[in-house]
């Protein structure tokens, strides 16, 4: 390290936002995730022998990844490289590997290569590390938003451990401001400034677990108030309140949380819970998901999990799905909140849904028998020469428009798809082909 170098350190430490600041430095030091940094856990134990293998640490952001990769890095004896995924590229890691190999083979050094944001290479890059793991040349720690089993190659996960972090708890958070409103050393203890409990009861809940975002309002709290006659700087409810419009949610429209949340929605209505399924209709507005994507898998709904237990339950769907195209947002999250809420206390039959698929199903794996003789088109130039559609009887000339008669292929006589239910309409449907078909036979 230069004169330049270390200049830039010293600086970055001094003048980096406050969340970077108050970054710990040892185990001792770390709020939450005691389910896998715990004094009796293995991850605690392994960064204190410093016998770390390879790791993936998976989690929201503001749950302390980077953290935990910081306190190993200040605890290992090893040497400790840090690449970002997304600007680094394979220059920089073969120049990394090179370093590690020297390391390990003039000095028996070992070598921890940190990624941020690993998700971001692609399959190639994750590739060419995957050998120098392998070997031991490298410890990776991997970090990641991303759920690693779907972005990750599967043969650097075999090759490491995930550890997965968890939204920081309220009481963590406020342990978090707490601290950096007045610690002197690293965070805005000279400031000289006090912050109200409600200010901190509200500043932890909207933080949504993100102890980044916390510490960002309150550096902006610290910075932009004015001292108050005692010459303290005062952080009350209204000032922590400017500093966080707008509460944090975790969703990513195409991460875990897009996922999960549509997972809940969809859940919470075919459980007819239709506070819970407008609960989660809310979050996904709020986090800004595409109306015309919430209203496509109401649509599915209406099909695959209440079916003719309520017919109208497709209408109101399509219409739903027009109308907030033709209207958009704010007005739309009615729209879609009518349709949720009709979906969720509508009488449910999965039946439709199960017809198609056992159906789906003997087509795949069944041969492809010839199609009755008497349902064979008739009309089709010579076709009724050849006697196709001979001895098909009409079904409208018969009582109850219904006459007993072979429709499934010879193979599949008998075989039931769809069974109605004895939910809402259904119960009508069971009831009326268990009479036509009764009636038939007298």
């Amino acid at each position: 390290m230069d004169l330049f170098d270390y200049m830039r350190q010293q600086n970055q430490e001094t003048e980096a936002p406050l969340a970077a600041r108050m970054r710990p430095t040892t185990l001792d030091e770390v709020v939450g995730q005691q389910h896998i940094i715990g004094k009796d856990k293995m991850l605690y134990r392994a960064i204190r022998a410093d016998q770390l293998s390879s790791v993936i640490f998976y989690g929201p952001p503001g749950t302390g990844k980077t953290t935990l990769a910081k306190v190993i890095a200040n605890t290992t004896k090893a040497e400790f490289t840090q690449l970002n995924a997304t600007v680094s590229g394979k220059k920089d890691m073969e120049e990394v590997v090179s370093r590690a190999k020297d390391n390990l083979g003039m000095y028996g050094k070992k070598t921890i290569l940190f990624v941020d944001e690993i998700h971001r290479f692609n399959k190639g890059q994750q590739d060419y590390l995957l050998p120098f793991v392998e070997d031991g040349t490298l410890i990776l720690i991997g970090a990641t938003t991303e759920n690693p089993y779907f972005e990750v190659n599967g043969a650097l996960i075999s090759r490491s451990i995930v550890f997965e972090l968890r939204a920081l708890e309220d009481s963590d958070i406020r342990s978090l401001i707490l601290r950096a409103v007045s610690d002197e050393e690293k965070g805005m203890g000279s400031y000289h400034a006090v912050i109200d409990d409600k200010a901190l009861t509200f500043l932890a809940d909207a933080a949504n677990g993100d102890a980044r975002k916390a510490l960002n309002a309150v550096e902006l709290a610290v910075l932009t108030t004015d001292p108050g006659e005692d010459g303290m700087i005062h952080i009350d409810l209204g000032v922590a309140e400017e500093c966080i419009q707008k509460r944090v949610v975790r969703y990513d429209k195409t991460g875990d949380n897009h996922y999960d949340t549509i997972s809940a929605f969809i859940k919470s209505m075919r459980g007819s819970d239709p506070d819970a399924a407008v609960y989660y209709l809310a979050r996904m507005l709020y986090a800004g998901e595409d109306v015309k994507f919430i209203a496509r898998r109401i649509m599915v709904f209406a099909s695959e999990d209440v079916g003719n237990a309520d017919p109208m339950a497709m209408v109101v769907a399509a219409s739903a799905a027009a109308e907030v195209e033709r209207v958009g947002m704010p007005e739309s999250e009615i729209i879609l909140s009518q349709a949720v809420t009709y979906m969720a206390t509508a009488p449910k039959s999965n039946a439709a849904y199960m017809a198609i698929a056992s159906a789906n199903a003997v087509v795949k794996d069944t041969r492809t028998d010839p199609i009755p003789v008497h349902l064979q088109d008739a009309h089709y130039k010579g076709s009724a020469k050849l006697g196709h559609g001979a001895g098909y009887r009409y079904a409208h000339d018969f009582k109850n428009h219904y006459v007993k008669q072979q429709y499934l292929p010879d193979s599949l006589v008998g075989r039931v798809f769809y069974e109605p239910t004895e939910m809402g309409h259904e119960k009508k449907i069971r009831e009326h082909m268990e009479k036509i078909r009764r009636e038939a036979e007298e």
